[in-house]
């Protein structure tokens, strides 16, 4: 009588093991194209295209042509990804599953707002290996291929923000050291107006930015330095001649009190004599 409950319980076990595997696996491909700014999210179903990305690790190169013809010649570089339970992939942890590792402020994957100094947090993170479990993976285009990807290769997206530094503004222009970087900034000056209706107009400030105020300046703090170093040997002469003078006026004052007794001794045994 427990014969038919016990084969009817196998089957029932052997089907909830087999409808996992029997699951088609889907992950997000987050593309995006540095030249142009822009970004394409794809979601692939097809495990074959999959198994291309699998066993890599975080900044491996992986050809395009296994995600199908409109990607033959690119070749892609793995950014990061995460699972789907949002655990983001960390670079050096050599490792496809999750791991919970000790960080202070300032390593990645930790925010360290709002700690204390040296408070150290144990956190989860993925290794930076690719494995299954991923459910999205970033990548970027280092090569382009021999077709346009429509929304990503084929616009160009202005850039909200630019640099504000001085040598990377004049990187992005192609500018020399004689051009002025200030006429260049207006390229992301932007207009908006405020509550009252009032327009203003921004744009980013340039840092290290080597004008004659700053030359002015920096030469003025090297003349301090410099008076202050002359101030300081001046009066470490002086007060070297002034401690030779001192020491040999106690010279002469100790060779005179020495005189003065050696020659009341002499009297005294005179005296006696």
């Amino acid at each position: 009588s427990r014969t038919p409950s016990a084969s009817f319980s196998f089957s029932c076990c052997s089907e909830g093991l087999k409808s996992p595997q029997a699951q088609q696996r889907s992950m997000k491909l987050n593309i995006a194209y540095p030249i142009t700014g822009c970004q394409k999210k794809l979601e692939i179903d097809d495990e074959q295209k999959l198994r291309a990305f699998y066993d890599k690790r975080l900044a491996a190169d992986v050809e395009g042509d296994v995600l199908g013809e409109e990607f033959k010649g690119y070749v892609f570089k793995i950014m990061g990804g995460q699972d789907k339970q949002g655990f983001p992939m960390k670079q050096g942890v050599l490792t496809n599953g999750r791991v919970r590792l000790l960080m202070s402020p300032g390593d990645q994957c930790f925010r360290g707002y709002g700690r204390r100094d040296g408070e150290r947090r144990r956190k989860s993170v993925r290794g930076c290996i690719v494995s299954p479990d991923l459910s999205v993976l970033n990548l970027t285009i280092v090569k382009k291929g021999e077709k346009d990807l429509p929304g990503l290769t084929d616009e160009e997206k202005p850039r909200m923000r630019g640099p504000k530094r001085a040598s990377k503004i004049r990187r992005l222009f192609a500018l020399g050291k004689d051009d002025d970087v200030r006429k260049y900034v207006n390229t992301y000056r932007r207009t908006f107006e405020d509550k009252k209706g009032k327009k203003h107009s921004k744009a980013p400030k340039i840092q290290r930015l080597v004008t004659p105020v700053t030359l002015q300046r920096k030469r003025r703090k090297a003349a301090i330095k410099r008076a202050k170093h002359e101030k300081s040997r001046t009066e470490a002469a002086e007060y070297h001649k002034l401690l030779m003078q001192r020491l040999k006026e106690q010279r002469e004052r100790r060779s005179e009190s020495l005189a003065k007794k050696r020659a009341m001794r002499m009297a005294s045994q005179a005296s006696k004599e």
